[in-house]
């Protein structure tokens, strides 16, 4: 069973060496796991992992020879799919063909010309159809429907990621940084952005210098102190929020929350979908209290650190065209204040929370990889330690 949970270890990519394995042997055999299953975990995982990043691994290897358990297969994760999706997904219901026969409206320009004309023309609330602005029908313009390429009017929150504009005022909420993260992976994987300095009041005891300079003073002690050790590493982090963020809420607070306790030197501010020329700290306040980005361009220097982290997922009219912002008439487009930002702070990447492998069926997220030129990360443990490295390195 002991070469069984090696031999496994090996297979799920835990780099578990002979020696380490000799090791187990040697303290089973000495009594240190007492015959408990517990204690015998514990003893192997101390062995055997040397990197918290494969505890996760470890885990489901053990359970599954030691405990019962099932052990996960790569590509066979399971979800729970909320009711809501599935009340939703009768109002309407479309063949891939139908959709295919859905044109769009011929661009930005026409789009907008189009939407005014309707309102000139509509009298009332309509339900269905393909011309008014309503509910469940596969017009450009309204809420529930399907149209690759429309302006979301009277909805609660994202269904196809694809409107141009959205009608609507939504409230965001902050990221919560007092949040407990389930595992202290994220936290690793950050401090590979280190650079320690000690500055300010000395205040803590420096006692290889406080012995040295006891001895020379005839044994009379001399306390010594020096200032305390921190990260000098400065970051500025650009969050997005809101509608399609949403259920990246939990993964973008640990992040948050492991950033405040491995930083002292933290900025944060929030966007959404695209950054404008105004950003805000407050979600609650982001309508009457918002920071203008010409503001923080000349507020932090350029030896601060740029990590955008969002999904990237808009319409590519947010970021290649004045007002494209799906909230406010922007009077530039979003592509010109990310390049101010890079050419303000050249050691910046992008780190994005949606899977990977999806990033190449949304068109918007090629445009910000040209951006940011191919320093596009994934929100994952490899994906943040990859990004800590490229910044490390400017």
């Amino acid at each position: 069973m002991f070469q069984k949970l090696f031999f496994e270890l090996r297979d799920a990519g835990v780099p578990v060496s002979l020696r380490e394995y000799l090791d187990l042997l040697n303290a089973v055999r000495s009594g240190v796991a007492d015959y408990r299953v517990d204690d015998f975990y514990y003893l192997a995982r101390t062995v055997l992992v040397k990197d918290e990043k494969y505890l996760d691994r470890f885990d489901q290897v053990f359970g599954h020879i030691f405990k019962g358990l099932e052990k996960v297969e790569a590509n066979g994760d399971e979800a729970e799919i909320p009711e809501e999706w599935l009340r939703k997904l009768t109002e309407l219901n479309l063949t891939e063909e139908e959709k295919a026969r859905i044109k769009s409206m011929g661009g930005w320009d026409a789009l907008m010309e189009t939407l005014k004309k309707r309102l000139e023309e509509q009298q009332g609330r309509h339900q269905g159809g393909s011309k008014w602005i309503g509910t469940g029908g596969t017009s450009p313009y309204g809420a529930y429907g399907y149209n690759p390429e429309g302006v979301r009017i009277g909805q609660d929150g994202n269904r196809n990621f694809s409107a141009v504009k959205v009608w609507d005022k939504r409230e965001f909420r902050d990221l919560d940084s007092s949040v407990e993260l389930g595992t202290r992976n994220i936290k690793m994987a950050l401090r590979r952005l280190r650079s320690f300095a000690r500055e300010g009041a000395a205040t803590e005891l420096d006692l290889d210098d406080t012995i040295s300079s006891t001895a020379r003073n005839g044994g009379w002690l001399d306390v010594r102190l020096v200032p305390e050790r921190h990260n000098a590493v400065k970051l500025l982090l650009m969050l997005d929020v809101g509608g399609s963020m949403d259920p990246h809420v939990k993964t973008c607070e640990e992040l948050f929350s492991a950033a405040r306790t491995e930083f002292k030197h933290l900025e944060y501010y929030y966007f959404h979908n695209c950054p404008y020329e105004a950003l805000w700290r407050e979600n609650r306040r982001r309508w009457d209290q918002t920071t203008d980005t010409w503001e923080v361009l000349h507020t932090y220097p350029s030896d601060y650190k740029l990590v955008f982290v969002g999904d990237a997922s808009m319409s590519p009219y947010e970021i290649t065209y004045p007002g494209g912002s799906v909230e406010h008439m922007n009077r530039e487009a979003g592509s010109v204040w990310i390049q101010r930002l890079l050419e303000a702070y050249p050691s910046a990447v992008w780190l994005n929370p949606m899977n990977e492998s999806h990033w190449g069926y949304t068109t918007s997220i090629g445009i910000v990889q040209q951006l940011m030129e191919g320093r596009m990360f994934p929100m994952t443990l490899e994906g943040l330690d990859a990004a800590m490295r490229v910044l490390a390195s400017k």
